[in-house]
C-alpha cells in the first residue's frame, strides 16, 4: 500500500523543523569543514602553511582565535538554509512517496535528486551567505577569500547592491548538483535501509531505533557521494567576483572541478572529508530521526482527527 500523505504545508514545516534541530548540533563541524575545504586553494599539497590539521585541532584553533561563539558562525544563515532547503526537499520527497513514485524502478533516487535540486535552488542565497560568514576569521587562522560581512542582513544587502537579485544565486551551479547527489543518496539509502531493518525485525515496529539505524547507514553513503561536490560548491560560493559579478578564480562547476584536480590532485576533492562525515553523520541521523518521528506523530494525530 502507498504511504499516507500529510497536508503539504505541514510536511514542509516538519522537514524544516527536523533539519533545523539537527543544524543546532552540527554547525560547529560545518564551520571547520568550510575552513578545511578552503585551505590550500589551488595549491599543491605541502606548498602552503596548514592552519587546520584535523577536526579536533581545527575546533581548538577556531575556539582560541574566534572564541567559542566562532564555532557557531553562520548559524542564523545555516538555520535559514536548512529550513528552506529541507522543507522543500523533504516535503517534495514525501509527496512523491505518497503518490507511489518512489516505488517505481529508480523512483526513490530520481525523486530524491529532483527534490534536492529544487530545495538547493530556492535556498541558494542562504547557503551563499552561510559560506561567506563561516569562512571569515581573524588573520592568524584565515583561509580563503574574506568578504567581511557584519551579519546575515548585511551580507544579503551587500551582495544585492553589488550585483542585483541574480547575485544572490551566485554559485548555484555548484549547489544544485551537490544537493541532488546528497539528497538522492540520503533519501534512497534511508528508505531502503529502513525497509531492510524493518524486514529483519531487529526492533519493534515503529521504534525510533529503526530510523536511527537506517540514518546511520545512510550517513556513510551521503559523506562519500557528496564531499567532492561539497568542496566545489564551497569554492564557487566563496570566490571573489569582478565588477560584472563574474568569479575571479573559477568560471563555473566544471572549471572548478578541473582546476582542483590539476592543482591539488583528485584527493583535493575530498578535503574536509573527516569533518564532513562527522557533520553529515550526526546531521543525517538527527534530521532523518527527527523527521521520521515527527511524521509518525503527525500521522497518528491526522488519523485520530479523521476518526473523531
Amino acid at each position: 500500500s502507498r504511504p499516507q500523505a500529510l497536508w503539504p504545508p505541514l510536511d514542509f514545516v516538519l522537514g524544516a523543523g527536523a533539519c533545523c534541530g539537527a543544524c543546532l548540533f552540527t554547525n560547529p563541524l560545518e564551520v571547520v569543514k568550510t575552513r578545511l575545504q578552503l585551505q590550500g586553494e589551488l595549491r599543491a599539497r605541502g606548498s602552503y602553511p596548514r592552519q587546520y590539521r584535523g577536526v579536533l585541532q581545527a575546533i581548538g584553533a577556531v575556539a582560541r582565535a574566534d572564541g567559542l561563539l566562532g564555532l557557531q558562525k553562520g548559524l542564523t544563515a545555516g538555520l535559514l538554509y536548512q529550513g528552506v532547503m529541507n522543507g522543500v526537499r523533504l516535503g517534495c520527497y514525501s509527496y512523491a512517496q505518497a503518490a507511489g513514485l518512489t516505488g517505481l524502478q529508480g523512483g526513490s533516487l530520481l525523486a530524491g535528486a529532483v527534490a534536492g535540486a529544487l530545495g538547493a535552488f530556492v535556498a541558494s542565497p542562504a547557503y551563499l551567505v552561510k559560506t561567506h560568514l563561516q569562512a571569515q576569521s581573524v588573520a592568524a587562522i584565515v583561509v580563503g577569500h574574506q568578504h567581511n560581512h557584519q551579519g546575515v542582513s548585511s551580507a544579503l544587502g551587500s551582495i544585492y547592491r553589488s550585483g542585483g537579485v541574480l547575485a544572490l544565486w551566485r554559485g548555484v551551479s555548484g549547489a544544485v548538483p551537490r544537493v541532488m547527489v546528497g539528497s538522492a543518496a540520503q533519501l534512497a539509502t534511508f528508505s531502503a535501509a529502513k525497509d531492510w531493518v524493518t524486514c529483519h525485525q531487529w526492533f519493534i515496529p515503529d521504534s525510533w531505533l529503526v530510523a536511527l539505524t537506517a540514518a546511520m547507514i545512510s550517513s556513510v553513503a551521503v559523506a562519500i557521494a557528496m564531499t567532492p561536490f561539497d568542496v566545489i560548491s564551497t569554492r564557487l560560493y566563496n570566490q571573489p567576483v569582478d565588477e560584472l559579478g563574474r568569479g575571479r578564480i573559477y568560471r563555473g562547476f566544471l572549471d572548478c572541478f578541473a582546476r582542483v584536480c590539476r592543482a591539488e590532485g583528485p584527493l583535493g576533492l575530498y578535503k574536509g572529508l573527516g569533518p564532513a562525515f562527522l557533520r553529515l553523520g550526526p546531521h543525517t541521523v538527527l534530521s532523518m530521526l527527527f523527521w521520521d518521528l515527527l511524521r509518525q506523530r503527525a500521522f497518528l494525530y491526522q488519523c485520530g482527527e479523521g476518526q473523531s
